[in-house]
């Protein structure tokens, strides 16, 4: 059974640039979001996945599998309408782990989030100086919410 254990955090500043090793532009979609449970396709250049996440914030459980390009494509002008949202993710290595920094487009744009896959719950996490506050357990910072956001979260 696949899980993910993640922290997200808001960014403060442009201090991460310099550490980023690599980018790219992702465009995702919701298929489903329903009792917490979430199903989503994803193209990232030439290769797509589609994704079902369980209920829960810091450990949920989480599925991928690998599909058409254009299939995906053609999921995300039918199916996603009004639930998308397109941004660059940035990899950014801190401390032994690899951060993934996302720097939101369209009416998102302005924010700038930075989340972190964890080996385990407990393990500690040592912050990098751009890591503002942490937006983990905040409902309408998790992807599948902001899809459907005419603007960022305030506050």
């Amino acid at each position: 059974m696949g899980l993910e254990i993640e922290r997200r955090f808001l960014v403060l500043g442009d201090a991460w640039r310099a550490a980023a090793t690599r980018s790219r532009r992702l465009q995702q979609g919701y298929l489903a979001r329903e009792d917490g449970v979430s199903v989503r396709v994803r193209v990232v250049g030439n290769s797509a996945r589609l994704t079902i996440k369980g209920p829960g914030s810091l450990v949920r459980h989480e599925f991928e599998y690998a599909v058409p390009t254009a299939e995906a494509e053609e999921m995300l002008t039918a199916f996603c309408g009004g639930r998308s949202l397109v941004k660059t993710r940035h990899d950014v290595p801190h401390d032994g782990l690899l951060w993934e920094v996302d720097v939101f487009e369209g009416p998102l744009a302005g924010l700038v989030m930075a989340e972190v896959e964890l080996p385990d719950a407990h393990r500690p996490l040592v912050l990098p100086d751009w890591a503002g506050r942490e937006v983990t357990d905040d409902p309408r910072y998790a992807n599948a919410a902001l899809a459907s956001a005419a603007a960022p979260p305030r506050g």
